[in-house]
């Protein structure tokens, strides 16, 4: 999953892919903003049918934090 996540910022936000980590934070490092970040989930949902509620949203920080929770869904 983080080579996805991976993958879609570095698209989404024009940044070189091999500086995104799984400590990455994304607003602060990667320059995202909270538009960026509904984006990128909304690709995720389509593309793996998981659902991300609002709440989680507001937890995610770093890519990390995104990939754990994704992985996490992915096992249910």
């Amino acid at each position: 999953m983080l080579e996805t996540i991976k993958d879609l910022l570095a698209k989404q936000l024009r940044v070189d892919r091999e500086k995104i980590t799984l400590t990455s934070r994304i607003k602060v490092d990667l320059g995202a903003d909270s538009l960026d970040i509904l984006q990128l989930l909304m690709t995720v949902e389509e593309d793996y049918g998981i659902a991300i509620p609002d709440k989680a949203l507001a937890t995610f920080n770093t890519v990390g934090d995104v990939v754990a929770y994704l992985d996490a869904q992915k096992a249910h």
